[in-house]
């Protein structure tokens, strides 16, 4: 269910507009439509490694789980806001930081309980850290923001 409220609001917070297209972008930047598609993968990835870590864990870790997975959407939706509708890659930079933490702390929580789900996880985190690379080289290319 988190999975694909954050899928939603991604969809319509993470669209970018004129003002990204305005952005100097590395050669290897996916297109929109790929990075989206690749967003909406990896959401369907984890969903299954939350259902399947959840499955594995003590009741109170499973709720550990849901809590991380949650804050982990929400930081994903903050690092929209403030790439595509604030229009500050300086501080979705920063955001950035946080998000990543979180797709790791998911990965770690898993590990003792569902090497499998800890597995499913990892696709997730190489996306959010392809993401804060990218992230990073738009500020570089195209910084001071504000």
């Amino acid at each position: 269910m988190v999975a694909a409220i954050v899928a939603v609001m991604g969809l319509t917070i993470a669209l970018p507009d004129a003002w990204y297209h305005t952005l100097t972008l590395p050669r290897w930047a996916p297109r929109d439509d790929v990075f989206g598609v690749g967003w909406m993968v990896v959401y369907a990835i984890t969903t299954v490694a939350v259902i399947s870590g959840w499955r594995a864990m003590p009741t109170r870790e499973g709720d550990w789980l849901i809590g991380l997975f949650a804050i982990s959407g929400f930081l994903n939706i903050m690092w929209s806001m403030l790439l595509y509708r604030l229009h500050r890659p300086d501080w979705a930079q920063v955001e950035m930081i946080l998000f990543w933490v979180s797709a790791l702390a998911l990965v770690v929580h898993c590990w003792r309980w569902s090497m499998a789900a800890a597995l499913m996880f990892l696709p997730y985190l190489g996306w959010v850290t392809f993401t804060g690379y990218l992230n990073l080289v738009i500020v570089r290319l195209n910084g001071p923001f504000g």
